[in-house]
């Protein structure tokens, strides 16, 4: 008998895949997890119900979050992670010897935990020393901080739930005083398929708040309309502008820095100052 995992990524449309085993399934304090071992994608984690990451294109969502900011910055020492707990994020930006220290801070524990475990290749940075871990609330760590990060990415699960906060002006605020005097921000923001009028609102609100906001493309398979956009934001520097500082990555180069600039027509519409 075979097993199938199904995701309604929208009210009429899902994605669907083979299930050799389920390696867990529980529910944590926030949320729902399962890690599923899938025949296409190999080890899924899942969250309430969506996918957050597979062992075969996870390094196209973890390299595009995390290298344009880190190569349009000159010398980040001091990164910060919100969220992220499968480890991917903090892997890439640990990539980097001009980093001194990498905090990553996750709301759900037990996510770093069965990332741990059941996918080692993406939680390889966790044992770093230079990264560190803070079991808590990201919104309110942002908040309680001023002045202190180069970088900072958002790596967030949907906008729904926990993750609402997330992409609201409030937070965009608390991120921009957060951030040294020359920090950049680069959050997920979705499809510009399925997403737009969010892609919209977070745009129009970095505007406000910062000097210089962008957005880029890359395509990742198992997220919905495999097109997902990410939103960087800067004080300064300008992420299309990189120092191309050697680096071992599969889907990031310093021509796709160049290229994922390069948005279609409907995506600029998105993202136009009104």
């Amino acid at each position: 008998m075979e097993l199938w995992y199904t995701e309604k990524q929208t009210p009429h449309l899902g994605i669907t895949c083979l299930i050799r085993e389920t390696l867990c399934h529980y529910q944590t304090r926030y949320q729902d997890l399962a890690i599923l071992d899938t025949v296409q994608f190999g080890r899924m984690l899942v969250l309430d119900g969506m996918v957050m990451t597979t062992e075969k294109d996870e390094f196209v969502y973890h390299e595009m979050l995390t290298h344009i900011a880190m190569q349009s910055h000159p010398g980040p020492q001091q990164v910060l992670i919100v969220g992220g707990g499968d480890g991917g994020v903090l892997r890439e930006v640990l990539k980097y010897d001009s980093v001194e220290r990498a905090t990553l801070v996750e709301i759900d524990g037990e996510v770093i935990e069965a990332a741990k475990k059941y996918l080692p290749t993406i939680a390889a940075g966790f044992n770093d020393p230079r990264a560190q871990v803070l079991v808590t609330d990201g919104i309110e760590h942002v908040k309680q901080v001023v002045g202190e990060y180069d970088v900072i990415l958002i790596d967030s699960t949907e906008p729904i739930g926990p993750a609402a906060g997330l992409f609201t002006a409030g937070f965009y605020r608390d991120v921009y005083r957060a951030l040294k005097k020359d920090g950049l921000v680069v959050a997920q923001t979705e499809s510009p398929f399925y997403n737009a009028d969010l892609i919209a609102d977070v745009t129009a609100s970095m505007q406000r708040i910062f000097p210089l906001t962008k957005l880029y493309l890359a395509s990742v398979p198992t997220y919905p309309s495999g097109l997902w956009s990410f939103t960087a934001a800067s004080k300064c520097y300008d992420p299309e502008q990189c120092h191309k500082k050697p680096l071992q990555a599969k889907y990031y180069n310093y021509d796709v820095h160049a290229a994922c600039f390069a948005l279609p027509g409907f995506v600029r519409e998105l993202v136009a100052v009104k």
